[in-house]
């Protein structure tokens, strides 16, 4: 953690809504006036899209699990280093990984394609990472390094719909933007639950606030869902870790519709996630702004 170079990251699994979480900093960031370095998770994947799936397969045949939730499958070290050279210095090295023809084409590498490292752009405010280990904390062992993410994370946001909704998600978002089928996205899905368990579903009791969108329609066989429950046919549960950090009447006279559940968990119309977002994490961002401010002045 630093007071200088502050990290957000937002954790998730894909199809779970972490690009909406991202677009609401996005507008926060805007309004405040503040640069942020953004770091795409994928681009620390170790394996472009051809040698992911040949590894994929080599691990199924062999009777054993292996896919993008994976430490195996990922450069973490590489991400923990980059955290830790960000919250000393505010520099570092990234690259991006393109998942269609459009992001190619940004990025000017081919599809499935990793572009180069490149350094951060600098004198930036803050580094925010979306992805699926921004709360990635592994102990070492005779088998595995020391791997703590988390513990370089100044805010952390966990992204966890329903299983089902997430499902459905996945199906559309992938076989619309790779075209891939929709079998083969059933396949990867059962494939890497196991791993979903034991890497991604711990980070979320690291997190300072989890959000978690759950449909109000029928998603009980996700595998046929024509549709995409919409924000207005869900709601979103906002479980925040530390409620003393918030003014709670005053929050739900800001956001129509919003309710208390608990003393650290509310409930909000799903047309008001992006807003609920941008409100509770305003005072929080400029916060660590003065804070910033402070040292650097």
């Amino acid at each position: 953690m630093s007071k200088q170079h502050p990290i957000i990251a937002v954790t998730g699994s894909s199809g779970a809504g972490t690009t909406t979480v991202r677009r609401a900093f996005a507008d926060l960031f805007r309004r405040l006036q503040i640069q942020a370095a953004w770091i795409q998770g994928d681009g620390f994947l170790r394996h472009e899209r051809s040698a992911m799936r040949d590894k994929i397969d080599a691990a199924t045949t062999q009777s054993r699990r292996f896919s993008h939730f994976h430490p195996d499958a990922n450069l973490l070290d590489k991400l923990e280093a980059l955290f830790l050279e960000y919250a000393q210095s505010g520099t570092g090295m990234t690259r991006n990984y393109a998942h269609d023809d459009a992001e190619a084409a940004r990025f000017g590498t081919q599809s499935g394609k990793f572009t180069p490292w490149q350094a951060l752009p600098a004198d930036t405010d803050v580094l925010f990472y979306e992805g699926h280990h921004g709360g990635f904390s592994q102990p070492g062992s005779k088998t595995a390094k020391r791997i703590q993410i988390a513990e370089q994370v100044d805010l952390l946001l966990g992204v966890t719909p329903s299983v089902n909704l997430e499902w459905i998600q996945k199906i559309h978002h992938d076989c619309g933007r790779s075209g891939c089928g929709e079998q083969l996205v059933i396949d990867t899905i059962l494939h890497r639950m196991p791993d979903y368990v034991d890497y991604i579903v711990p980070q979320f009791a690291r997190t300072h606030i989890n959000v978690q969108r759950v449909p109000l329609v029928d998603t009980s066989h996700p595998f046929v869902a024509r549709d995409i429950p919409g924000a207005d046919e869900s709601i979103v549960v906002i479980h925040l870790r530390d409620p003393r950090q918030f003014d709670f009447p005053e929050l739900l006279k800001k956001i129509d519709g919003a309710q208390m559940t608990r003393r650290n968990t509310m409930l909000v119309p799903g047309g008001k996630m992006t807003l609920a977002i941008e409100i509770i994490c305003t005072p929080l961002i400029a916060e660590m702004i003065a804070a910033r401010d402070t040292v650097t002045g």
